[in-house]
């Protein structure tokens, strides 16, 4: 038997996205996010507002900071879980920004649905998506030095607060990219391939050393997430055994050193 509904008209729907690189910045549930961030004061409250757990809000806002070349998000110093929340003023920027693109974004979809015929390939590329990356550490810098040896070089990027990242490229990549002093790029790390250590001194081969203070420990049945607040609001994610959790004595608040080898950072750029 045939279905009695009648079908709804089609029509052009979207979501406006700011990207950086290949990665989604702001747009979706972000938005609402710093929405309900900015009219209760509390990230607790605007998680659950839009349906999003405590520790994805903040995972959402982890990745937000890591991608602003300016937070967007801070918590006032003393706040307790879920208070003390607020967007930057630099963040509120942002998001009136946003809000005005997407309107006039939705205007344009108005105005095409009705002076088009046919506009279903037109509708899917404009919800296209930027591409997705495992790699759960992402931060944004520019390329201060550029060394090459024989067959690989090596690729250092500021990424703020006194922070850099090294990472080891084979020449062909190097060109590829055309990375050199000056440039925009990103540096891409597993939270697999970071080691923890609260000795900020201990000799190790990893030429990568990003200190900080421990922020959160979410233990699983085998391995624990470890977050690391770094300098300037940034965070860097660690997955490290239970048993050598215990045996470092790692703990929230305490200062801790992420240790990662150069060979272990992938560069993409815009």
């Amino acid at each position: 038997m045939s279905d009695p509904r009648p079908f709804e008209p089609l029509r052009i729907d979207g979501q406006l996205w700011f990207n950086r690189g290949e990665k989604g910045y702001l747009g979706g549930k972000r938005i609402e996010l710093l929405e309900q961030i900015d009219a209760t004061g509390s990230i607790s409250r605007a998680a659950q507002a839009i349906k999003l757990s405590y520790k994805a809000a903040w995972d959402a806002v982890d990745a937000m900071n890591n991608l602003s070349e300016r937070p967007l998000v801070i918590r006032s110093a003393g706040g307790t879980k879920g208070g003390g929340t607020q967007l930057t003023e630099f963040g509120r920027e942002m998001l009136h920004v946003w809000q005005r693109m997407q309107h006039e974004y939705e205007r344009f979809l108005a105005q095409v649905a009705q002076g088009i015929d046919g506009f279903e390939d037109f509708d899917k590329l404009l919800r296209a998506i930027a591409m997705k990356t495992s790699a759960r550490n992402q931060f944004r810098g520019r390329v201060t030095q550029v060394e090459r040896g024989a067959v690989n070089g090596s690729v250092s990027l500021d990424i703020g607060d006194g922070q850099t990242m090294t990472a080891t490229l084979t020449n062909a990549s190097i060109d590829e990219l055309q990375l050199a002093p000056g440039k925009v790029a990103m540096a891409l790390v597993k939270a697999s391939f970071v080691l923890l250590s609260p000795d900020p001194d201990v000799k190790i081969s990893a030429r990568n050393r990003l200190s900080g203070t421990i922020g959160a420990i979410t233990p699983g049945a085998v391995s624990c997430e470890i977050k690391l607040l770094l300098p300037g609001n940034r965070t860097l994610g660690a997955v490290i055994t239970n048993e050598s959790t215990e045996a470092l004595g790692l703990a929230v608040g305490q200062p801790c050193t992420a240790l990662i080898k150069a060979s272990h950072v992938i560069i993409a750029v815009d």
